[in-house]
């Protein structure tokens, strides 16, 4: 069963950013910090690895968090085949269609969405009732983690994007502390982070400001 969608601190992992320290322990500790959704992002590894490193990440936080993987359906489907606490897929403008992936991963599956544009509001306004379950909107202040990363947002262009649209919206790009609490005000169902807590000596710790801003 599909556990409650809670998008309000998003983990995006960086393999390269999370160091010796790795991916699964970073996501181990920034669950414990309040972190509610991970989506395991690697664009490098081959196929096999992204499978094991989302099922590895699955195996650490199980259904404490929901787990998603970046652009690969397939991966998403073949893991939960197998019995693993992998929870759906985010997909951008590039890649399998939503109505692709909500075929294959099936009704329970959570799918996101990446939008900002307004062509990208109108598809997604088109598609049938269940098809979504959020947005995935930025960037909305300047990233390195994303080499393609739209033009930057802001928290006012992320507000107008947010008011356009019906689905939940999670902010994304360049986040750290500061900007969590004008997001939630501006219409955020979530903020999504990186290199805020990938890089971070405490993820733990750089979590659990993230969540108590949000909270606040």
């Amino acid at each position: 069963m599909r556990p409650p969608l809670d998008l309000s601190l998003h983990l995006v992992t960086d393999t390269a950013l999370c160091g010796g320290r790795g991916v699964v322990e970073t996501v181990r500790r920034a669950a414990a910090g309040g972190v509610t959704c991970v989506q395991v992002r690697d664009k490098a590894a081959d196929p096999a690895d992204r499978l094991a490193l989302l099922v590895a990440v699955a195996d650490a936080v199980g259904d404490r968090v929901t787990v998603l993987v970046d652009d690969d359906v397939e991966a998403a489907a073949t893991a939960r085949r197998a019995g693993a606490a992998v929870h759906g897929v985010h997909v951008g403008q590039r890649d399998r269609p939503p109505l692709q992936a909500r075929a294959l991963l099936g009704p329970d599956a959570v799918v996101g969405l990446t939008a900002h544009l307004p062509a990208h509001l109108a598809a997604a306004a088109a598609l049938p009732p269940g098809t979504v379950d959020y947005l995935g909107v930025g960037a909305v202040a300047a990233t390195a983690t994303k080499a393609d990363a739209p033009e930057v947002l802001g928290v006012d262009g992320f507000a107008r994007v947010a008011a356009a649209t019906a689905y939940p919206c999670v902010a994304i790009g360049g986040l750290g502390p500061g900007l969590v609490a004008p997001l939630r005000a501006a219409g955020a169902a979530g903020v999504a982070v990186a290199s805020a807590i990938c890089t971070a000596p405490d993820p733990e710790g750089a979590a659990r400001a993230l969540r108590e801003e949000w909270d606040r």
